[in-house]
């Protein structure tokens, strides 16, 4: 039966500021420092994922909710001009639109948000005909919307049973717990988990502990002259030279507990585990402005890219060209491409490999 909508996607929407560079030390005391650029973008992990997957040519509705203020009608209005269905959008009548603020420097952020609404969002904002009437269904910023993420299992869960597919990217946890008890069940009824190196490592840690191997001491200093290293999408440093290990094993046993992983893992691409087969896929080269809401494009890429019917390293490689192209201007949306430049990006990268 035809459904009317191929992607649903559930989670925050939010207005972001993003300033920067930054300086590396802010300074209190009403001092004033002046930064090269600053932004009012379409904001929110889950907004992100569903304006880049409306972009790639999908049909897609949002669910969740804004307050009823300016703020909120920017997100609503914001939402619709990129093609995506607000009927859905509730508007809270008690509680502000979430605020994020992120600043930049270099590739790196730091992201301040006031949740406003977000801890009010919960399943009485998916409407059962969206569920019904989709494809596939994803959601996003998991750990910020406690009511939802106590309710996204039976959600997922019902809409499996109306024959669509799900997907679920946690996004960072800001209270650093992780909690299994909250996710563990919702991932019974995931089919895909999209976590970045650093949220994959921290969810087996949680998740499946034992599973990531012992951290390695840190490398020494380069000499002076030598060429300088680093660790991508946040990886952290004190697994040193092992962290493609680490992410390896931690997407493998993240994979046990049912759902495809895919990780994004930056400039050294990404990898996709279903538990016994471990696929991967060189990044598409990029000289990112503003690595904003990359991962939220892959998400949009890699759904389009199975919705169409790719196979898995196909997919992989495409999700990896949106989240790269993505970067070509300020902000998560500006630069998001199209199906047929994402396409063509993605057959420029080395084709996924097996192992």
């Amino acid at each position: 039966m035809p459904r009317s909508f191929d992607l649903l996607v559930i989670g925050d929407a939010n207005p972001d500021v993003v300033v920067g560079p930054v300086p590396p030390t802010l300074e209190y005391g009403q001092r004033e420092r002046l930064v090269a650029t600053g932004s009012l973008l379409m904001g929110g992990s889950a907004a992100i994922t569903a304006c880049g997957a409306a972009r790639l040519g999908l049909r897609v509705a949002f669910a969740g909710r804004v307050g009823d203020d300016a703020a909120g009608a920017f997100v609503r209005t914001a939402l619709a001009e990129r093609g995506v269905d607000v009927t859905a959008l509730a508007t809270d009548p008690e509680r502000p639109t979430p605020l994020t603020t992120v600043l930049t420097r270099g590739d790196d952020r730091a992201i301040l948000t006031a949740p406003g609404c977000l801890a009010a969002t919960g399943a009485r904002d998916v409407p059962d005909r969206l569920l019904a009437d989709c494809r596939h269904v994803h959601a996003g910023s998991f750990f910020l919307m406690p009511r939802l993420a106590r309710s996204l299992g039976d959600l997922f869960a019902r809409a499996r049973g109306d024959g669509a597919a799900t997907s679920l990217d946690t996004n960072d946890d800001p209270a650093q717990r992780w909690d299994p008890e909250l996710l563990g069940p919702v991932l019974k009824s995931t089919d895909v988990l999209l976590p970045n190196a650093a949220e994959a490592r921290a969810l087996a840690a949680t998740l499946a502990p034992g599973s990531l191997p012992p951290a390695s001491p840190a490398p020494a200093s380069p000499a002076p002259g030598s060429p300088a290293t680093g660790s991508p999408e946040g990886d952290e440093p004190e697994y040193g030279p092992t962290v493609t290990a680490a992410t390896t094993a931690a997407a493998a046993a993240l994979a046990r507990l049912g759902p495809l992983v895919i990780v994004k893992d930056g400039a050294a691409g990404a990898l996709a585990h279903d538990g016994v087969t471990l696929t991967r896929t060189a990044a598409v080269p990029a000289d990112p402005v503003d690595s904003v809401g990359a991962g939220d494009s892959f998400d949009a890429g890699f759904v389009a890219a199975v919705l169409h019917g790719l196979d898995l390293p196909s997919a992989l490689s495409f999700a990896a060209a949106c989240g790269a192209l993505s970067t070509r201007a300020h902000g998560g949306t500006a630069a998001q491409p199209t199906w047929d430049e994402a396409r063509a990006a993605a057959l420029t990268t080395r084709p996924g490999s097996h192992a």
